[in-house]
């Protein structure tokens, strides 16, 4: 047994001492009442220091994150976040702020939210955003509730329903399922785009818009999208842009310039700034000038948002400068073509041409299927990236794809680093023709191999449980 493998129970000698409390240096706690007091001894491990902080170091270094390696992970933008942003939302005048104190005493914070409004308003085309929403979901919901108060404003009390593309994320039916609205999904033509012709009569008086992602979910930018604008406008409707795929068009291309007008941002994905494992995020939605009124009047949050990530994301656009700003788009844009045009050869791209920050392969061409073995899937590629130390992409999304692997490489990667990642993704492939069963075994050098991951979610094991 490695000894990382080790529980802390198991580490427990008789005696050990690990930590000494100083002597209480209040008055005797008044008597507990019997009914919350212990009638067992407290079972807790007696170790060492040693012990503790190589259990706790070592249980850290099996988590993966973009600090240890590539993160390739499609629709997610899990790029780099540089320690300066760090260090500036660590500094006392930020990090020693509460939300409810005198706006007085809060006026370079209140300042940073100013100085946003106006950066992400020159970035995207919007007039006005508000920061409340504290992740991209809670942007969405926020940002259909501005719909909705849009057309209820008007009278408009019919418009109810909201399309979505199918290859949308799947956050968006969700919210606008939790918003009330109806969600009519529009069906994608064979090369990614939205159908306009199978658009255009779901738009009826019933419309309250239409959502959508632009590059969407496939990482195609829809050509389209000016026609799309002007046939949702003129029937009424109103046009909401899921900002998460807003990496490759930073200093390039405008959401409010295509047409849309409302939108979230996710600070914690195109703006640098740590996330992941449920937070922290930040969703700040903004609205052209016409909707200005509808912007929540009353907090959508407890307070205004994230204040930690809206800091760091500043500091983020601060350190890059306008001059440099276009850049992130371009080299995320370079980054994944090349390395889909890099592995083409190998697994199957299901729709050619140029992509903007992530593409979708759909499995392998050669999954090394013969008689009774079954061939390499998407998962087992997944898995076996593990043994050669990279995260996996995106996998089984979009659905539009049986074997879809959605790969994202970020504009903060060095070549060398994707030059390393299409040389394991090609040995990966040249292993499942020749022998796939060594993929379907897949990862053979972690600490554990493939739980029975239905199970871990409904019975999970939260405690130690001693074996003997």
């Amino acid at each position: 047994m490695k000894y990382y493998d080790k529980l802390i129970f198991e580490l427990s000698k008789e005696g050990r001492v690990g930590y000494s409390l100083p002597k209480n240096q209040f008055p005797a706690a008044p008597e507990l009442p019997l009914q919350v007091k212990r009638t067992s001894a407290l079972c807790l491990p007696e170790v060492s220091e040693p012990d503790v902080v190589r259990h706790y170091t070592n249980l850290s270094q099996m988590n993966f994150g973009v600090d240890t390696g590539f993160y390739p992970l499609g629709s997610c933008t899990m790029k780099y976040n540089p320690k300066i942003n760090e260090e500036i939302a660590a500094l006392p005048g930020f990090n020693g702020l509460h939300p409810l104190m005198h706006a007085g005493l809060t006026k370079g914070a209140l300042k940073v939210y100013q100085e946003m409004n106006k950066a992400l308003a020159a970035i995207t085309g919007m007039y006005a955003f508000t920061f409340d929403p504290c992740a991209g979901a809670h942007g969405e919901l926020t940002g259909l509730m501005i719909m909705r108060q849009y057309h209820m404003n008007r009278g408009d009390l019919k418009r109810t329903k909201v399309i979505v593309p199918d290859s949308a994320h799947g956050t968006n039916p969700a919210s606008a399922a939790v918003c009330g609205l109806e969600v009519v999904e529009v069906k994608s033509l064979e090369n990614g785009r939205i159908d306009v012709e199978a658009l255009k009569p779901l738009l009826d008086d019933s419309v309250a818009g239409i959502m959508m992602t632009n590059p969407n979910t496939l990482g195609l930018f829809e050509t389209q999208i000016k026609t799309i604008a002007k046939l949702v406008h003129e029937a009424g409707g109103l046009l909401y842009y899921d900002g998460a795929n807003m990496n490759p068009l930073m200093g390039v291309v405008r959401p409010g310039d295509m047409g849309f007008d409302i939108m979230h941002l996710n600070l914690h994905k195109t703006f640098s700034t740590p996330h992941g494992g449920g937070g922290p995020g930040a969703g700040p939605v903004g609205v052209a000038k016409h909707l200005e009124d509808c912007l929540p009047d009353i907090r959508v949050s407890g307070f205004h948002g994230n204040f930690g990530v809206i800091l760091r994301a500043y500091a983020y656009i601060l350190m890059l400068g306008k001059d440099n700003f276009k850049k992130v788009g371009q080299y995320s844009v370079l980054s994944a073509n090349y390395i889909k045009e890099s592995l083409k050869d190998l697994y199957k791209l299901p729709i050619e041409g140029v992509c903007k920050h992530e593409f979708v392969f759909d499995g392998l061409i050669n999954d090394g299927a013969h008689d009774d073995v079954p061939g390499a899937t998407t998962l087992d590629v997944a898995k076996r990236l593990l043994d050669y130390g990279f995260h996996a992409p995106t996998i089984y999304f979009p659905l539009l794809f049986h074997q879809a692997l959605m790969i994202e490489p970020t504009e903060t990667e060095s070549k060398e680093t994707i030059d390393a990642f299409i040389a394991v993704m090609r040995k990966i492939a040249e292993e499942a023709a020749a022998d796939p069963m060594l993929l379907h075994d897949a990862p053979h050098n972690t600490p554990i191999s493939r739980p029975d991951e239905t199970a871990a979610a409904r019975n999970p094991i939260l405690k130690y449980q001693d074996a003997n």
